[in-house]
């Protein structure tokens, strides 16, 4: 298949992430992207892009998303439980809730973050007919660079 030839889907923002938040390809709404609950597959069985987008360490960002998603959907449920139990919030209570539901929303969010990761990726560096191509070629990074724009 020649590059040049490609036509690229360019999916809006909402689109991206509205995909992702449904655990499917931002890039193309595929599903079955996940390998297990932890691990995405190395490519979407639909369109054939690198779910890691061919760079190492790709996902820390979706490590660090990840902890800022939980962290703030945690501290304004908190803060609106505090709120609503006001003068007497039950501060033991809060403090093994919190910490119970901190540990358990990064395990819950993650494979979420991941694909979120994914969609903010897309929509930062839209996906180019080169490096379709490049992806759909089982393009690795040791073998053959990742074309950038």
């Amino acid at each position: 298949m020649n590059a040049g030839t490609l036509s690229v889907e360019k999916p809006s923002i909402t689109q991206l992430v509205f995909r992702a938040l449904q655990l499917r390809c931002p890039h193309c709404g595929g599903r079955k992207i996940f390998a297990s609950f932890f691990e995405l597959k190395e490519r979407c069985p639909t369109c054939g892009i690198r779910l890691e987008r061919g760079e190492k360490d790709y996902f820390v960002g979706a490590y660090l998303f990840n902890l800022i998603a939980v962290e703030l959907i945690l501290f304004f449920c908190v803060c609106g439980f505090v709120y609503f139990t006001w003068p007497d919030p039950p501060w033991d209570l809060i403090t093994y809730v919190t910490a119970f539901l901190m540990l358990s929303g990064c395990v819950f969010c993650y494979p979420f973050a991941k694909t979120t990761w994914l969609a903010v990726d897309l929509a930062i560096r839209p996906l180019s007919a080169e490096e379709l191509d490049w992806h759909r070629q089982g393009g690795d990074v040791g073998e053959r660079e990742l074309p950038h724009v």
